[in-house]
């Protein structure tokens, strides 16, 4: 079965029965107010965007990738996108449902350095599979800044709007980053080393010359890479993440296309170059399948 994947934060909120968000890009909601879970059979869901949730009364067994996701003691975990996670509810709990979560679009943070660090937490990654347990002051400290950025949305945006969220969610991942620290000093590594050396394959060709000498990777050069077949290592991403192995390193180039055309003044034709395309046409093309917006579009909205 396919997972179910939510690519908008409203198409989140409509799903959830939750009234039209106040911002895009991002949201912060009380669980309170979902009019519905999910689904009452177990479910795989794929968002498109990070997720961070702050949930007591958590009745409900959860899948992070294969893994078992530990949420025995923790309030508290963290999804990128793309990251595939499966939810069986406990039929008889369904109303026990409190906490916050905010929802935060990857467009949201482009032109700013969270775009980039905000990867270097670990806790967003398959690596980690338990949940984050909070004292009672922890948990005022990640709610009260939750609310912060709640309020910062609500009121009338200004020049001044995205640097404060900004600030917020960085001071936000910094906590969460002191209490993982803190509860898991040493933690074991799941057994999807494949899928962990992937992502450090791809970053470090994506941020080498690698692009402008040899072109976009292929499969079978990944595979070769992992000691793996292709049809291997493309089933086994599909069954851990939901995607192809083509699908992944294409994410990863739009990640890097979005990065320079917010952060640079190089030409379309320059950046297609540099990602190692020949024809700056088909660059284009597959930027507009991947994100609805040409690469012109999507720069001048940060204009």
């Amino acid at each position: 079965m396919q997972p179910l994947r939510i690519k908008t934060i409203s198409q989140y909120h409509q799903v959830m029965g939750l009234p039209k968000p106040e911002h895009p890009l991002i949201s912060v909601v009380n669980l309170k107010n979902i009019a519905h879970p999910y689904s009452v059979e177990p479910i795989s869901l794929v968002f498109d965007f990070y997720s961070i949730s702050v949930k007591r009364d958590f009745n409900a067994k959860m899948k992070y990738g294969q893994q078992e996701y530990d949420f025995d003691e923790g309030i508290m975990f963290f999804i990128s996108p793309n990251q595939v996670f499966g939810i069986e509810m406990n039929k008889e709990a369904l109303l026990k449902r409190s906490g916050w979560l905010l929802l935060v679009h990857p467009d949201f943070l482009w032109n700013t350095t969270l775009a980039k660090t905000i990867k270097q937490y670990e806790y967003f990654d398959y690596s980690v599979h338990e949940a984050l347990f909070l004292s009672d002051k922890e948990e005022t400290t990640i709610i009260g800044i939750m609310q912060n950025i709640l309020q910062e949305y609500h009121s009338n945006i200004d020049k001044f709007s995205q640097d404060v969220i900004i600030a917020q969610l960085e001071l936000l991942l910094t906590y969460a980053d002191r209490f993982y620290n803190r509860q898991f000093i040493t933690r074991k590594i799941t057994n999807h080393k494949i899928l962990n050396r992937l992502e450090d394959m791809l970053n470090e060709y994506f941020n080498s010359d690698d692009l402008i000498k040899k072109g976009l990777p292929t499969v079978q050069h990944i595979a070769e890479a992992l000691n793996v077949s292709p049809n291997y290592l493309s089933g086994l991403l599909k069954t851990l993440t939901g995607q192809s192995t083509q699908q992944h390193i294409h994410n990863k180039l739009i990640e890097k296309a979005k990065e320079k055309l917010s952060t640079t003044d190089l030409s379309v034709s320059e950046i297609a170059y540099e990602l190692g395309f020949e024809h700056p046409q088909s660059f284009s093309k597959l930027f507009k399948t991947k994100t609805n917006f040409s690469p012109l579009e999507f720069r001048q909205s940060f204009n």
